[in-house]
């Protein structure tokens, strides 16, 4: 009971889809920010509300070591928890932790058939099978095309869907409809397109494609104490 009202409560149900929906399997999501502003923090929420839904959830980080990264989900978990005034928590994080595996590669060490390979032998010893992958890290300069694309083909071979962490620069404009200059020429690969604004000492969500058009939807923020999304309402 516990677990279903922490999903029933996940505020990105307010942008008018199942957070399971977004992006849909074969699809593609992406968080941009600036460096700091809350990108994992945002994505590490994504990835536990899909573990409390038992969906296994595969974090492949290319900057950071797989302690910082598990540091990471301690830390929104507990917060969530402080949110919801929950006191044992233990049995609730053991549930969770099962459903994710943190997997490190150095960035120029990263490939897609490399990728392929290490899901292939997690799979096929019944180790770990995931329905979400998030991949932090990932430069998104021109040669990131191909890399994309490849992806494309995995996450659809796979069910899969993929959620990317990119990082903005203050001084770049934005393309064509809003969309940051990273995606300018992949943006077609994209279902989902998330963008984390500080402003006036908040973080406002900004959906720049794949919002439901149903009624209801309210603007959301990152809290910028706990870094856990919000309702501005």
């Amino acid at each position: 009971m516990l677990k279903k009202n922490l999903i029933l409560r996940n505020s990105l149900r307010l942008i008018g889809q199942r957070t399971e929906d977004i992006p849909p399997e074969g699809g593609f999501g992406a968080v941009l920010a600036r460096a700091g502003v809350g990108k994992t923090a945002f994505l590490v929420q994504l990835a536990l509300n899909s573990q409390l839904s038992n969906k296994n959830v595969l974090h492949i980080s290319l900057n950071d070591p797989a302690q910082k990264v598990s540091l990471w989900y301690e830390e929104v978990f507990r917060n969530i928890a402080a949110q919801y005034n929950i006191n044992k928590t233990n049995h609730l994080w053991e549930a969770v932790l099962k459903h994710r595996f943190i997997m490190t590669f150095k960035v120029d060490g990263f490939s897609v058939p490399k990728l392929e390979e290490r899901l292939a032998e997690l799979t096929e010893q019944n180790i770990f099978s995931p329905h979400m992958v998030i991949i932090d890290g990932l430069p998104f300069d021109n040669s990131v095309h191909t890399p994309l694309t490849d992806l494309k083909i995995l996450a659809k071979n796979h069910g899969l869907h993929i959620w990317f962490a990119i990082r903005t620069h203050r001084h770049e404009e934005p393309g064509t409809g809003g969309i940051p200059a990273q995606l300018e020429n992949v943006d077609d690969l994209f279902e989902v397109v998330i963008l984390l604004q500080p402003k006036e000492g908040e973080i406002h969500l900004k959906v720049l494609k794949g919002r439901s058009s149903s009624s209801g939807y309210s603007e959301l923020l990152l809290d910028p104490s706990s870094m856990l999304i919000k309702d501005k309402g």
